[in-house]
């Protein structure tokens, strides 16, 4: 059974490794197809941000809730070293399938080979080069506009495109079943049918560690 809503949740522990600017934090990247939220839980920290609109800067403290929609390049910033975020992402499944996309320097982008070995970390040396380089290709678009934006955006749908079968069949049988299920409750409640709610049961998972894409990541496996 999947998280309320066909959503995805996780713990994270934003990386406290220092980058070339001087600045903690995790890889910039940009998701396709599905918003992000952060609930901060601990630490204070900032989320930078690039949009069509520009670049921003939205501080985290704890209570903090940020989230933002597909598009959205976004790169955690960890000021105190104690950042800690619960994440909820939309569609469960697609970021894990390969709906974020790195924002590595064009010539990284434009070679398969080369951004699949970048994006790919074993160890901890594995993670701090992704961020390294996709920071690179992160200051360039920052730097030069929405025509640089505007070439990320056409190199990530290509990345993208032999996986929108595959994002297409998780969306099916997640988020949206997810959303279809209440509506056939709603239509047996109209009924006077009740059925459904003689299956009620409790959930527990216990989390999996993982180096993540912005820090160590908590993940939990469901059944189903």
């Amino acid at each position: 059974m999947s998280f309320p809503g066909g959503v995805g949740v996780s713990g994270l522990r934003v990386y406290d490794w220092a980058s070339a600017d001087g600045v903690c934090g995790g890889s910039p990247h940009m998701h396709l197809l599905c918003s992000e939220a952060y609930i901060v839980v601990e630490g204070t920290g900032a989320v930078q941000t690039l949009t069509w609109d520009g670049y921003a800067v939205t501080p985290l403290e704890p209570g903090a809730v940020v989230w933002f929609t597909p598009g959205t390049v976004h790169r955690l910033v960890n000021d105190d070293g104690r950042l800690r975020i619960v994440v909820v992402m939309q569609n469960s499944g697609l970021p894990e399938a390969g709906d974020a996309v790195f924002t590595f320097p064009p010539a990284v982008l434009a070679d398969p080979v080369m951004y699949g070995e970048i994006s790919a970390i074993t160890d901890a040396d594995g993670a701090r080069r992704r961020r390294d380089v996709a920071i690179e290709g992160f200051s360039e678009l920052r730097d030069h506009g929405r025509d640089a934006l505007a070439a990320f955006h056409r190199q990530a749908a290509r990345i993208v495109s032999g996986k929108l079968d595959a994002f297409e069949k998780r969306w099916r049988e997640g988020a949206l079943q997810a959303a279809e299920v209440t509506g056939v409750h709603l239509q047996a409640l109209r009924e006077g049918d009740v059925d459904h709610l003689k299956e009620a049961r409790i959930i527990s998972a216990s989390p999996e560690a993982r180096l993540g894409m912005c820090g160590r990541l908590d993940t939990y496996l469901l059944d189903g």
